[in-house]
């Protein structure tokens, strides 16, 4: 209980926090952290993905310019599923809000939808990272990975050890499979502000993107 109580105290937040090196994507000059008065809003967001159940690490404000940054982010290592918890690899810093959007889409949105498609849990999300320091794709806007507020998810895994792949599975895999895919991207929609798939274009034919910002577009 004391872990728990740290996580959310401000103060010590800040003088306990892992300063872990995010991901970045080119040649992106390494930052400095920088000390900023944890805001209310902040605790009770970092409070919330505590009660979720979810494991991680808060990490220190740093900024790298041209509009990159990992505010108010944490190192996700697991979030809870209804019978354990649920591993997440390959993950970056992301941002509390986008965690908390995540943690309840794991739980509420995937977990379930294995277990009454695929007749297993889950285990595992595969993700392909989140932060990166880049525009979108084919223009000079920023990504919403640029400043953690997106993941990409590449595959899950079931306690019965299948592996349901975006890439593969979408189009090639059996029935349920590719209902599942359907459930859980649709179930994203409801919570992401922002989901691109394998329908949107080519360059997602591997992966879910995942972005809590954006209007409610599911592509």
């Amino acid at each position: 209980m004391a872990q728990r109580k740290i996580l959310i105290d401000g103060l010590a937040l800040l003088a306990t926090a892992c300063g872990g090196v995010p991901q970045r994507a080119g040649n992106v000059p390494s930052s400095t952290p920088r000390p900023a008065a944890v805001s209310g809003e902040a605790r009770t967001c970092l409070a919330n993905l505590d009660a979720s159940g979810s494991q991680f690490s808060p990490m220190r404000d740093r900024y790298y310019g041209a509009g990159c940054a990992t505010v108010n982010a944490v190192q996700l290592t697991a979030v809870r599923g209804d019978r354990s918890q649920l591993g997440v690899s390959n993950i970056g810093p992301v941002g509390c809000p986008t965690a908390n959007t995540f943690a309840a889409w794991a739980r509420f949105g995937v977990d379930r939808a294995a277990q009454q498609i695929l007749e297993s849990p889950l285990v595992r999300i595969e993700t392909m990272g989140s932060y990166a320091c880049r525009n979108v794709a084919g223009s000079s806007r920023r990504s919403a990975h640029s400043t953690a507020a997106a993941v990409d998810v590449a595959a899950f895994i079931l306690a019965d050890g299948r592996r349901i792949s975006v890439e593969r599975d979408w189009d090639g895999g059996t029935r349920e499979e590719r209902q599942f895919l359907r459930v859980v991207h649709r179930s994203a929609c409801r919570r992401f502000g922002t989901v691109l798939g394998p329908d949107y274009n080519a360059a997602h034919h591997d992966h879910f993107h995942l972005e809590n910002e954006g209007n409610a577009f599911c592509g």
